[in-house]
């Protein structure tokens, strides 16, 4: 065991003799007791340092605080280490690594929270819990240690939505679960609005058949109960179902994917000619206005029609749908087209998603992936403005001369 008991008084600087401590016990790496003797030394060194800024002495300094030394053992694996307390005269201090059960089980809790957002299994947040050098955690602590995580994202997901959402986004991320002994596909449903004032958060999450329209319709009347409205347009991909559901339930205007679309598209010719059928059809998302890119891209689709017959179909039945955003300000149009500005969210789930690999059941899906929902919805609202506020006050009068028949929807 190295002696850490404070050296006689000196003049040089004690930051120096503490560099010069540790590398005494760096050079003494074959001792057994190497590790707990260099974990008890910077020990004492952040308490003399915490000592110094209290009673505004260095070491060796003489102070009429500084009394003398209390000794206390600190459990660790790496065995119990030794340390020396300093007491004071006036006023107390104890080490915040030192700090009563209570403290320490709090940060407990945390570390086992964040494992199990992290997607930890239960065994290796045990094997966590023991290597920070603690007792094995059970799984009924697991359990009720989730149970407020559960309340946390609950809180989030189910939370009243104010105001004017003009833009939604909705975007499906596939996951496994375990469902009666077997293992089934489930579709993550989240969804993003943007208000008046443009700024973007998250408003839900659903799970369930993204191809069922009852499914939808169910997702989207729990958003406009918990208060969504003024919804003008919804950015999805083409899923069956999801378009009757967005004109029963919101009478919105539905922005295909273009991103999306364009994949569709390019499927029905050969991968040689990608690059210049890509092109050409792109001619008509370059154009300023709705009613040139029609005309672009039905001058485009009767090009392609007769070497790709099915692109022309395509062109011609998705027209409206991936065209929609360009009847809307222009300042928006970049963020309208597709579900891109989701991309980087979306990476984030599967990530987490990705280490558990087959969820439990379904609200083991809501827990960690609502986990990261709220993380990232805290974390947008602390950053600027989304969209610009002034596109924001072309949408109303525009949109109610589209209503009243003054203006038809694809050329407002």
């Amino acid at each position: 065991m190295v002696d850490l008991r404070e050296p006689p008084a000196t003049t040089e600087d004690p930051m120096t003799e503490d560099r010069m401590a540790l590398v005494e016990l760096l050079q003494k790496s074959g001792d057994g007791d190497f590790l707990r003797a260099v974990a008890e030394a910077v020990l004492q060194i952040l308490m003399e340092a915490d000592v110094e800024g209290l009673i505004g002495a260095g070491r060796h300094e003489r102070s009429a605080d500084r009394l003398n030394y209390r000794n206390r053992s600190l459990d660790t694996r790496l065995g119990s280490l030794q340390l020396r307390i300093p007491k004071l005269r006036q006023g107390s201090y104890f080490p915040p690594f030192l700090e009563p059960r209570k403290t320490a089980e709090k940060a407990l809790v945390m570390v086992i929270q964040e494992a199990w957002i992290g997607g930890v299994s239960t065994r290796r947040v045990d094997e966590l819990v023991q290597a920070m050098g603690l007792s094995g955690i059970s799984k009924s602590q697991v359990s009720k240690l989730c149970k407020d995580i559960d309340e946390r994202v609950n809180a989030f997901l189910d939370r009243p939505i104010d105001g004017e959402w003009p833009y939604l986004w909705l975007d499906a991320t596939y996951l496994k679960v375990r469902d009666g002994g077997r293992i089934v596909s489930v579709a993550a449903i989240i969804a993003v609005a943007v208000t008046t004032e443009g700024r973007r958060e998250i408003v839900g999450l659903g799970l369930g058949p993204s191809e069922a329209e009852p499914f939808w319709s169910t997702f989207l009347k729990g958003l406009v109960k918990r208060g969504l409205k003024g919804v003008k347009l919804v950015i999805s991909d083409a899923h069956d179902g999801l378009r009757h559901a967005i004109t029963r339930v919101l009478g919105a205007t539905w922005q295909r994917c273009r991103v999306h679309w364009m994949r569709n598209a390019l499927a029905h010719v050969p991968k040689g000619q990608h690059t210049m059928v890509a092109a050409a059809i792109r001619q008509a998302f370059l154009q300023p206005d709705a009613e040139a890119a029609q005309q672009t891209c039905r001058h485009v689709a009767d090009q392609l029609r007769p070497r790709w017959p099915k692109l022309g179909t395509l062109m011609d039945d998705s027209e409206h749908d991936v065209l929609a955003y360009m009847t809307f300000p222009v300042q928006h149009r970049t963020k309208l087209h597709s579900t891109n500005p989701l991309e980087r969210l979306n990476k984030e789930v599967k990530r987490r998603a990705d280490v558990v690999g087959i969820f439990p059941n379904e609200a083991s899906i809501t827990r960690l992936i609502g986990a990261v929902l709220l993380e990232q919805n805290d974390e947008w609202l602390l950053q600027c403005r989304y969209m610009q506020i002034e596109g924001m006050t072309e949408l109303t009068p525009r949109q109610l001369d589209v209503e009243l028949g003054i203006l038809p929807p694809m050329a407002a």
